[in-house]
């Protein structure tokens, strides 16, 4: 049974519709619940993420060996970690809706719409970040055939990303464009794995494993796929989904104001690549 209720019963609108707003949120959002790209707490709004070093270990033979690399007092060298960081600056994502007095308003569905609105606008900001170009975003790799993503173009990029020291699991985000095309390559029977993700986004997106990369169909990417290690993203929170409501006599109603204070950025290129289709 569903209550339809108006804007004079502030107290009963809010927690359902709060509810709703946070779960259909996270349930929409491929990156919001950090198992695609890892999430870390910026409480100041910036986040500062050091690019992983790449320093040798060193190496002691025996007992009176000074190691290699040697120093002048026979101790282990120092490795400094290294000094380049990236600054991700949470930025504030927003949604309203009135809730007029005049009532039959299920405040499930305000807050499915606002939650669902706030996921798609931060989604769209991930994609923004990994094709930012040479520098700020995923390196970029051409096709080995024009205008077709392949299973090669995904063989080659796992090949690159893993020569740049890249070790752990891989993600790939396909474009719905380019989506049926892998399909047709890999078949859709020996690819189980969806009810391993929490998410429905996830569960549903997810359509494949090739070559050890986790593969997932999404509608904010408009052209080509994203390959990438857990270390070349990051997401600054600095404060996940919510809703406010405050009165709003003007409107003869309630403001529901959902909002996501949150950064993403590309920390090392290397360790992703966007194939883009030109098509």
């Amino acid at each position: 049974m569903v209550d339809y209720i108006s804007g004079l019963n502030g107290a009963d609108l809010f927690v359902p519709a709060k509810a709703a707003t946070i779960y259909s949120a996270h349930e929409q959002s491929l990156f919001l619940g950090g198992e695609v790209i890892p999430v870390v707490n910026a409480p100041n709004g910036v986040l500062q993420v050091p690019t992983i070093a790449k320093g040798a270990a060193t190496v002691v033979g025996a007992e009176n060996d000074g190691g290699s690399p040697a120093t002048s007092t026979g101790d282990i060298a120092n490795i400094l970690p290294t000094i380049d960081s990236t600054p991700i600056a949470a930025k504030l994502y927003a949604a309203r809706s009135v809730v007029r007095d005049l009532g039959n308003i299920d405040p499930n569905e305000i807050g499915r719409s606002l939650g669902m609105s706030v996921a798609a606008s931060f989604d769209a900001a991930v994609m923004t970040a990994i094709k930012a170009g040479t520098g700020t975003g995923l390196t970029t790799q051409d096709l080995a055939t024009a205008d077709t993503i392949t299973v090669t173009d995904i063989a080659k990029a796992v090949g690159s990303i893993r020569g740049a020291g890249e070790t752990g699991q891989l993600v790939g985000l396909v474009s719905a464009t380019d989506y049926a095309s892998l399909m047709t390559a890999i078949g859709s029977t020996a690819f189980a794995g969806g009810d391993l993700f929490q998410g429905q986004a996830l569960r549903s997106g997810f359509f494949g494993n090739i070559m050890g990369v986790q593969l997932f169909v999404t509608s904010y990417l408009d052209n080509g796929v994203a390959i990438m290690g857990q270390d070349a993203m990051r997401i600054g929170m600095q404060r996940n989904v919510d809703l406010e409501i405050a009165r709003r006599a003007e409107a003869v109603g309630v403001d529901c104001v959902a909002s996501l204070m949150a950064g993403v950025g590309v920390v090392d290129g290397t360790r992703g690549r966007w194939v883009k289709n030109a098509a």
